[in-house]
């Protein structure tokens, strides 16, 4: 439940008048009482009675209530001192007391404590589980200082080394052999330079 407020109009059509918007309220913690003035300013009296006394408190018990003006009577609720509904009544008196509305008021235990845990607070962050592949190129990196990069130029050179092998002992001849030996070149310096 959010904050709730009840409404008593006071002096509206006549002297000494009181009129609440309603003559119940059901809440779970502190409340507002406003006092809505009309034609003629008017002192009221406030009070709690029944079970409610043992829960609520007010600021104060008497108010001046202006004419066309609110005057707000906050009223404070331990409702966590609670496991069941509280009844009883909030008594608004003017005139001297010749004139009084009773508003009955339920309290009802609030909402239980969650207790927080300070981890719950931190971002949780789901890594999917790395594949076969990714955890031995991770080791073979551990193991050999090399980057990630460094080991697929690495192993891009000894597959193009082993098709130009393959091409040159099938075909045969000193054009293959040649090819063969660029392509072994090529294989060095990409490392020499990769590891500068």
């Amino acid at each position: 439940m959010s904050p709730t407020e009840v409404t008593v109009h006071v002096n509206r059509g006549s002297a000494d008048a009181l009129e609440p918007a309603s003559t119940a309220l059901e809440t779970d913690g502190s409340f507002r009482l406003s006092l809505a003035g009309h034609e003629s300013p008017a002192h009221v009296h406030c009070r709690l009675h029944g079970d409610l006394e043992r829960i609520a408190s007010l600021d104060g018990t008497n108010y001046y209530v202006e004419p066309d003006s609110v005057t707000a009577v906050p009223i404070a609720v331990d409702a966590d001192a609670i496991e069941q509904p509280v009844d009883g009544r909030l008594e608004v008196l003017t005139g001297y007391g010749s004139e009084s509305v009773t508003i009955d008021v339920t309290v009802v235990p609030g909402p239980p404590d969650v207790d927080i845990d300070e981890s719950l607070a931190e971002p949780v962050r789901s890594e999917p589980e790395p594949t076969p592949l990714e955890r031995a190129i991770d080791q073979v990196t551990a193991v050999s200082g090399l980057g990630s990069g460094t080991l697929a130029v690495l192993a891009l050179g000894v597959v193009a080394l082993g098709i130009g092998a393959v091409t040159a002992a099938s075909i045969g001849g000193p054009v293959a052999t040649a090819g063969l030996a660029i392509v072994v070149a090529g294989v060095v310096v990409a490392l020499f330079l990769l590891l500068q």
